[in-house]
């Protein structure tokens, strides 16, 4: 894989978890209160309140799975139809651009999460770590089909994701394992 490739999956991953901290750090300053507290008013709000404590809890929750990388692509898909209905309903009715009703911060964590829902969380992520775990088990055997329904049901999820091609692909299922992805060009 070319160093700009690269970098630009590492970059994909940095985005990530930067998008997924501050927005995080939005859902719990409203829910517990910290961290100046609920914009504009301050203090808490509950988490069951429609429509903002819901918002507030998808920040929080969703915020902490795409950091962390683990079903970020649906969670980002939540996150970024939050911040778009956040948008439509509080500040379109305002005014149409950003700049006049103050929604710039929906409409770009709307984007980023839309972004992150289209291409994935990158390769520093815990979704890509339980995806080499899986991929690295079906070739020493486990889930190879032949045995019960489970591994067979394991083996077609993670077909689902393209393999990194390596360049051990000659050598044992553990060296393997643990080589670094080449690009198929190589």
């Amino acid at each position: 894989m070319s160093s700009l490739l690269r970098l630009r999956e590492v970059a994909l991953s940095l985005n990530r978890l930067v998008l997924g901290l501050v927005f995080t750090t939005h859902g719990i300053a409203a829910i517990f209160g910290v961290l100046g507290g609920n914009v504009p008013g301050g203090g808490s709000i509950s988490p069951w309140l429609w429509p903002y404590g819901v918002a507030a809890l998808i920040q929080l929750v969703g915020g902490a799975f795409v950091f962390l990388g683990l079903a970020s692509r649906p969670f980002a898909l939540i996150c970024s139809g939050s911040m778009a209905y956040a948008y439509f309903t509080v500040h379109a009715k305002i005014a149409l651009l950003p700049a006049q009703n103050g929604g710039d911060e929906a409409v770009l964590f709307c984007w980023a999460f839309l972004l992150v829902a289209l291409f994935g969380p990158g390769p520093l992520s815990l979704d890509a770590l339980i995806g080499r775990w899986y991929r690295s088990r079906s070739r020493v055997g486990w889930g190879s089909g032949s045995g019960s329904g489970s591994d067979s049901a394991l083996a077609s999820v993670t077909e689902l994701a393209p393999a990194p091609v390596t360049a051990a692909a000659a050598t044992t299922a553990a060296d393997a394992a643990s080589a670094a992805p080449v690009s198929e060009a190589a």
